[in-house]
């Protein structure tokens, strides 16, 4: 009985605070605009919060010599499909090293409190499509549930100074990267239109 009671108590003050943060982050215009209803309807379920997440994004990184992650920067970055104009202007930007062109998936964490809201979660993410899912930490009081998009693409396009492909490559990879965020984008609302359809009274 102690115990339940201490796991409530613990997973109240983090929803409350994971929920502050949401808050100030929504406020200061800090999440993507795919995710904001997502987040607000979590937000409101007694039983569920989110603590942090990405709709998915085209981006340009440079790598250094190692490619040590902590050293790597962002060159450019879109939370939407991109302009040709819009990459070529960033690929022209300066990087020592490589630099790589990336379309990554949708990654969202969601907390519940028992493994059964757990189990709900994972079902509804299954109906809506999405393959990688699953329990990433399992805690008193806190059970955190991470879910990740499949649309990903990856590709060295700048060594240096000089391009590693040509313009009319370079409009392939970024036609197939736009398509991809695309479907990202539409298995994200999937799993939206059941989650609140699933959670909702």
């Amino acid at each position: 009985m102690q115990n339940a009671n201490n796991a409530q108590l613990r997973f109240s003050m983090v929803k409350q605070r994971h929920r502050k943060t949401f808050e100030e982050a929504l406020a200061k215009g800090l999440v993507d605009r795919q995710l904001i209803p997502i987040c607000k309807f979590i937000s409101k379920q007694r039983e569920f919060f989110t603590s942090s997440g990405c709709a998915g994004r085209i981006l340009l990184i440079c790598l250094p010599k190692g490619e040590e992650k902590k050293e790597a920067f962002f060159v450019a970055k879109w939370h939407r499909k991109v302009k040709f104009s819009e990459l070529k202007e960033a690929l022209a930007k300066e990087c020592n090293n490589e630099l790589w062109f990336k379309q990554e998936p949708f990654i969202l964490h969601i907390g519940t409190n028992t493994i059964e809201n757990a189990r709900k979660i994972l079902k509804i993410a299954k109906k809506a499509g999405i393959k990688r899912g699953g329990i990433m930490h399992l805690g008193l009081g806190k059970i955190m549930i991470e879910l990740v998009g499949t649309q990903y693409l990856s590709l060295p396009i700048k060594k240096g100074k000089k391009l590693l492909a040509d313009d009319r490559f370079i409009k392939f990879i970024l036609q197939k990267a736009n398509k991809k965020l695309e479907k990202n984008y539409e298995r994200l609302k999937k799993f939206e239109r059941i989650l609140i359809s699933e959670l909702s009274p």
